[in-house]
């Protein structure tokens, strides 16, 4: 069984990266590809950071989500048909907060109807696996970088394990070995806003090129995770 390269993060310009998704597309496409999850943010406004994000249009709102899905819809077509690039709708349900024990960051991918992230995230997560939405916790440690730092899900695993089919083991080139030898359901993605940071480590999955094999093969960990930098696997 071929392995399929994956990389089930990504973001368009319809939140916070550069790029429309019909050039995401084209770019993975050109790169050969197998799985790509689109999974732009849409932020909690219940709070100031969501707000703002959301005046800068940086979020999806409700009538957002129903373009931006009507969009992803077109693109998935196009992209089968043009590179055999199987294209995954998604959401990164972003909720940011000054204070880690509250702030989270979770991506529900499968799902292409319109989301409230304004939800606590249990009520989400809970909707989600009842779809058959396949769950993952976002840059569980922190990123390094100067931004909100989504750690409560990983702080409180223990009782978020249940509801998550995988948890990321990197965001972009920083690796978590934390995670990693953590004994939970791992993945490996971009969290790609623009070109460069294609270079990343990524996810090899075993199975077949399709929406249930892709699930099935994070939910049983059927996969490996690489590194992927110049175009190659190293």
């Amino acid at each position: 069984m071929k392995a399929l390269l994956s990389d089930l993060h990504v973001h368009s310009d319809f939140s916070d990266g550069r790029h429309s998704i019909s050039e995401v597309v084209d770019f993975y496409g050109k790169k050969k590809f197998d799985v790509i999850a689109i999974t732009d943010h849409a932020s909690d406004t219940g709070n100031v950071a969501g707000k703002v994000a959301n005046w800068l249009d940086m979020s999806l709102n409700a009538v957002k989500q129903a373009q931006y899905f009507d969009v992803l819809r077109k693109e998935a077509q196009r992209a089968w048909e043009q590179y055999s690039l199987l294209v995954l709708p998604g959401i990164e349900v972003t909720k940011n907060y000054l204070s880690t024990d509250r702030a989270c960051h979770f991506l529900v991918i499968g799902d292409d109807e319109i989301m409230d992230p304004c939800k606590d995230a249990l009520t989400i997560l809970k909707e989600a696996k009842s779809k058959g939405s396949l769950t993952i916790a976002a840059h569980p440690l922190s990123t390094g970088d100067w931004e909100f730092q989504s750690i409560s899900l990983w702080n409180n695993r223990e009782m978020y394990s249940q509801y998550f089919d995988a948890w990321e083991t990197n965001t972009g080139r920083k690796f978590y070995d934390e995670v990693y030898n953590s004994g939970l359901p791992i993945v490996a993605s971009s969290d790609l806003h623009y070109h460069r940071q294609i270079a990343s480590w990524k996810t090899l999955l075993y199975t077949e090129k399709s929406r249930e094999g892709v699930f099935d093969a994070v939910r049983k960990q059927h996969l490996k995770i690489v590194d992927y930098k110049n175009g190659e696997i190293i």
